[in-house]
């Protein structure tokens, strides 16, 4: 799982982000900044295209009252089509079946929607206004079931297993043994995996991950709300121990025949990523990638069988391959497929025949491609958003697959989030930057703009607001690196401010991006009211920018984020309008371990920070992610010892808060209570605070207890 929320020249400064600045005296309460989701920009509900493209479907309020609106595309406008709940339950003939809401609308066809009901699937015609029962049943204590796209049936997550029913067959897998777990994300969801389901293409079989973790160290979660107090045991393996074993297998979904293991022999530690079919059915592909993450074997399995095929291709790197993303193959050329890879240093796709031959590289360039939204109605081209022209940007591109010519297809400055229609001649296009809150848009496969769906109000236009400001500096290995900037309200640069920096500046996370307020919170200027300013650099180590600068880290995590960390420092220093000897830290996961490597390792540069959910000894943490970035600690021991924050606990300079969540599953709390144990064994103080109930990030209503604790806690002593 990834952490999540885990030079000194200048060459120039440019600055392409809002300057907001009003006469208004409205400030935000801690509560709207953490909670006040009412202060964000409006967009539109459950957007969606209908199969064939020519329409799409959203839920909009009225009054109490939720409504499904169907809108055909036209030139001009089409026609609109509205759903009720009354109108779904006027269709259902028993009243036991009456619905309280409007479900939510997966779609069968232009004209139905799916959805289920107790152990019942209905369709709902939106043309007929009617509704009929679909010919399967569905076990009672699933959770969420999917319905498959055709209709036919549907697969779910049990307790401990799964669950799936089609017309003919429904059955159940599960395990009481403690230990295998059937159906659910295995190696911690790294590697991209999200589920551990995947129906065939035609729904006639279901693959799933089963996994035996019982050789994996089990860590107590303590429940302190029972009375005495009990432990949860979490299976946690960490980096150079044993890890579990995992395996996929295959069921047919009509039949009541075993379910098929697919033979990946080899070492039972590798891990299996990116499961996909073949078009036909008759193969399952997985990607293997040895335990030391440096080797991958994209292999063929006989679905029947369960027999090894062949190896497609290979890859290796020195520091580590990290395929996330299945193959895709073709729809309208089912013999070739595409592959993500960063082989040349940065994310791109890959043709390959079905044999495992390259036929070419797609997309080439110094950027990564972040989405692929599928190929033309045509199969000449394929469209994909990525940041060719900003690594702050995101853009939707067309690229022929014969040439490799490319066309931007949204031309205006921001990010740009894509859902393409079925035959992707039309997408819906969801952008903000730094001037526009959002905007919601339908263009066609040219880029024309067919129409505005929605613009947003700036909601926060009758704030009393600081500016913000984006910007690059370039660090001593040569790197641009991005930062954002919150002057306090009122800001004079004849005066003196504080300044707290936020930081992540780990793999898989980008900070500062050209969305509305930089891609930051409110957090960020309720702090720039009370006088502070707020300041974030991504450093090398954050993502999409190249594999060099995210993988540079590889066996010494913080080292290279702390120097870049540095270039930022040396700016804010370099500033008039900046009390140096008034500098906070602040981050979360990676970002709590680069606050206490920042106070401790580079003592002196800030007086104030708070450390949340920190990893403070790598070896404590799980094998799929340290063991890609730090190698294993038996592999590795200078970098484990150097880059473990107990052996720097006495050069702690500065008030120092550390948080973290007391059933924490990701960053165990072992972590910062070593680090509390050897404070007080060494005669440090340390402030220190623990949310009993909340794993690794405290969300919902105390969320706001955290933030006025962090806020308080720079407005005290900062």
């Amino acid at each position: 799982m990834h952490i999540c929320c885990m030079k000194n020249i200048i060459l120039f400064i440019f600055l392409f982000s809002s300057f907001i600045s009003f006469s208004q005296e409205k400030h935000f309460t801690i509560q709207d900044a953490i909670t006040g989701y009412h202060l964000y920009p409006t967009g539109l509900y459950d957007l969606q295209w209908l199969p064939g493209g020519n329409s799409f479907s959203q839920i909009r309020v009225e009054g109490s009252q939720s409504i499904l609106e169907i809108q055909e595309i036209r030139i001009p406008k089409g026609r609109t089509i509205m759903v009720t709940l009354d109108d779904v339950n006027n269709a259902i003939q028993d009243s036991a079946y009456f619905l309280s809401r409007l479900p939510h609308a997966q779609w069968l066809s232009n004209s139905e929607f799916m959805y289920t009901k107790g152990q019942n699937a209905y369709a709902y015609d939106i043309y007929l206004k009617s509704i009929r029962k679909l010919p399967f049943s569905v076990a009672t204590k699933v959770r969420q079931p999917l319905l498959f796209s055709n209709g036919s049936g549907y697969m779910a997550h049990l307790e401990n297993g799964l669950a799936f029913g089609v017309k003919d067959h429904q059955d159940e897998i599960t395990s009481d043994i403690d230990g295998i777990v059937i159906g659910e994300t295995v190696h911690r969801s790294e590697f991209g995996i999200t589920d551990g389901l995947f129906p065939s293409p035609h729904f006639n079989k279901l693959a799933y991950y089963e996994m035996d973790e019982r050789m994996v160290t089990q860590y107590p979660l303590y429940q302190l709300s029972d009375t005495p107090a009990t432990a949860q045991m979490l299976r946690y393996p960490t980096a150079g121990s044993l890890s579990h074993h995992v395996v996929v297998k295959i069921k047919n979904m009509y039949d009541s025949s075993a379910p098929v293991l697919i033979k990946t022999d080899g070492d039972p530690e590798q891990y299996l990523t990116n499961v996909s079919w073949s078009p036909d059915e008759k193969y399952v592909l997985i990607a293997l990638v040895n335990r030391a993450q440096n080797h991958m074997w994209l292999n063929m399995y006989d679905a029947h069988t369960g027999d090894f095929v062949r190896t497609l291709f290979e890859e290796e790197n020195n520091r580590y391959v990290e395929p996330e993303h299945p193959v895709i193959f073709m729809n309208n050329n089912p013999s070739q497929f595409l592959w993500w890879s960063e082989r040349d240093g940065f994310n791109h796709l890959y043709l390959y025949r079905a044999d495992g031959k390259l036929i070419k590289q797609v997309t080439k360039g110094n950027w990564v491609v972040t989405a692929y939204h599928g190929v033309s109605k045509d199969g000449q081209e394929v469209f994909i958003s990525a940041t060719k022209d900003s690594p702050l940007d995101r853009h939707l591109y067309r690229v022929n697959l014969k040439n490799g010519k490319m066309v931007k297809l949204t031309n205006k400055s921001g990010y740009h989030t894509i859902i393409p229609n079925e035959d992707r001649t039309l997408f819906i296009d969801n952008w903000s930057s730094t001037t526009n809150p959002k905007q919601i848009q339908i263009i066609d496969e040219n880029g024309s703009i067919l129409e505005v769906l929605h613009q947003a109000e700036n909601p926060i236009k009758d704030y009393d607001l600081g500016s913000m400001e984006l910007g690059k500096l370039k660090g001593n290995s040569g790197d641009d690196l991005y930062y954002r900037v919150f002057k306090p309200v009122d800001f004079d640069s004849a005066k003196k401010y504080p300044v707290v920096v936020y930081l992540y500046n780990g793999p898989h996370l980008q900070l500062i991006t050209n969305r509305w307020m930089g891609g930051a919170n409110l957090w960020y200027q309720y702090m720039a009211q009370k006088g502070f300013m707020v300041f974030s650099i991504d450093g090398r180590g954050s993502a999409d920018r190249g594999f060099e600068f995210e993988s540079t880290i590889h066996r010494n995590c913080g080292e290279k984020e702390m120097e870049d960390q540095l270039t930022g420092i040396d700016w804010l220093k370099s500033k008039s309008w900046v009390d140096t000897n008034r500098i906070g830290i602040h981050g979360w996961s990676y970002g709590g371990f680069m606050t206490t490597s920042m106070m401790s390792r580079h003592p002196g540069i800030f007086k104030v920070g708070v450390a949340g959910g920190p990893v403070i000894d790598w070896s404590l943490y799980e094998i799929m992610y340290t063991e890609r970035y730090m190698d294993s600690p038996q592999e590795n021991p200078e970098g484990y010892a150097k880059t473990n924050l107990n052996n720097y606990v006495e050069k702690l300079e500065g008030k120092l808060l550390m948080i973290h969540g007391g059933l924490d599953d990701v960053v165990l709390w072992q972590h910062s209570l070593q680090y509390l144990e050897t404070a007080v064994k060494k005669g440090v103080q340390l402030d220190y605070f623990v949310y009993p109930h909340h794993k690794h990030n405290v969300m919902g209503k105390d969320r706001i207890h955290l933030y006025e604790k962090v806020s308080n806690y720079f407005i005290e002593h900062l």
